[in-house]
């Protein structure tokens, strides 16, 4: 049986989609319509350089061996192309723009700097720099973030693969060299950087974020699988994993459903304490929330036996607790005024889960900061076209070259 194929078979199996509703997207083959594969096409092309279409054919191969990753597809990284730069070839050659014609093009060098915190997100930049065909050298100081990047470089071409450097500290003249540095990590790590950029050199920086859900309406308790699966995977490694469910409707009897839900997850895939700090950081916020059970306030804790595994605490407070801790979730009432509860975080939000995942209840959202709004179950798993924090990652990478002729 092809590997590829049987992991994302097994990848379904772990991760159910039903009861979400996904909105097709209506996008031509850019390949079969384009005349990308003609002589006459070729032509344009110096010997040797892989087309836009061929690069994301290659890069959703490799990418179907990452089940963090989600389903990507070489259709979905064209579809972004062409959202972002306005044609899936506007990095082959000149296209229309306006009333000219215009050429994109990607850095020559990306300094790729990855938090150990978000392996995922940082091979989303990879496969990025990669479709722009820049040249990404990734600075990654984790051993297992390094260990993903190194295999999803192996199982590109060599071309491909030609064009990744990895390291786990940061070479004295990468950043020198770089035509554009991307930087994932905490407020010191980015600024480490971003006081030795140079004018000219472009910084696109992803600070760590925090996400949440909110559940408007759900008799049957149904939303809580997916809730648990937002909350478990990566053991809450990211920005778009949610440590804070609102809900509107009997807050309680959702606290102990998303427990057992929890349970389930944590039989299927059990993890391990990291740390010290993070088996202190865990038995702490569960000792502190129990003396405040035992000082009669209507807080209720559930939690694995152990505490390497999952806490679930219904706490009617509104704030917003900080910082996240490694599948350790609070449950609150939805407050009448969530922007004013959010109001502190508002600038650290990255996305928000819904259910029902509406169009009406997206709305209802729009004011209260964060970028992304998705159904619960799905948070996990952002389309290629997605707008992440709030902007494009394509475009303010590329230089255009414009042509009036």
């Amino acid at each position: 049986m092809d590997n590829r194929r049987a992991a994302t078979s097994d990848w379904r199996g772990v991760y159910p989609t039903r009861n979400l509703v996904f909105m097709p997207i209506v996008f031509h083959d850019f390949r079969a319509t384009s005349g990308l594969n003609s002589p006459e096409s070729m032509a344009n092309f110096p010997p040797g350089q892989m087309q836009t279409a061929d690069v994301a054919t290659r890069l959703a191969d490799a990418a179907a061996y990452f089940p963090a990753l989600g389903a990507i597809t070489a259709h979905d990284l064209l579809a972004l192309v062409h959202a972002e730069l306005g044609h899936a070839e506007a990095l082959d050659d000149f296209k229309p723009y306006g009333g000219h014609l215009a050429k994109a093009i990607g850095p020559r060098n990306i300094l790729l700097v990855v938090s150990s915190r978000r392996p995922a997100a940082g091979l989303r930049s990879l496969i990025h720099g990669l479709l722009l065909g820049s040249h990404v050298r990734c600075a990654i100081p984790d051993s297992n973030g390094a260990a993903e990047f190194t295999e999803f470089r192996r199982l590109l071409p060599a071309k491909l693969a030609a064009r990744v450097e990895i390291d786990r500290e940061l070479a004295g003249t990468w950043l020198a060299e770089a035509d554009a540095a991307i930087v994932y990590g905490g407020n010191d790590t980015i600024e480490r950087v971003r006081t030795h950029i140079q004018p000219g050199q472009i910084f696109v920086s992803y600070p760590q974020k925090l996400s949440f859900g909110v559940v408007f309406e759900d008799p049957t308790l149904l939303s809580a699988s997916g809730a648990a699966r937002d909350a478990s995977g990566a053991d809450q490694l990211g920005g778009l994993f949610p440590h804070i469910f609102f809900v509107a409707e009997d807050p309680l009897a959702y606290a102990a459903k998303l427990a057992a839900e929890m349970e389930r997850w944590h039989a299927r895939e059990p993890r391990e304490i990291r740390s010290v700090a993070d088996g202190n950081a865990i038995r702490n916020q569960r000792a502190a929330l129990a003396a405040r059970a035992d000082n009669d306030e209507p807080v209720v804790v559930f939690q694995s036996a152990d505490a390497a595994g999952w806490t679930v605490a219904f706490d009617p407070a509104p704030n917003f607790p900080y910082p996240p801790i490694h599948r350790f979730v609070y449950v609150k009432p939805l407050p009448q005024d969530l922007a004013a509860t959010l109001a502190e975080v508002k600038p650290h939000l990255a996305c928000v889960g819904i259910w029902p995942a509406t169009v009406e209840n997206a709305r209802r959202l729009t004011e209260i900061g964060a970028p992304r709004i998705c159904p619960l179950g799905r948070m996990q798993f952002p389309p290629s076209t997605w707008h992440r924090n709030g902007g494009p990652v394509l475009t303010p990478l590329v230089r255009w070259i414009d042509a009036e002729v």
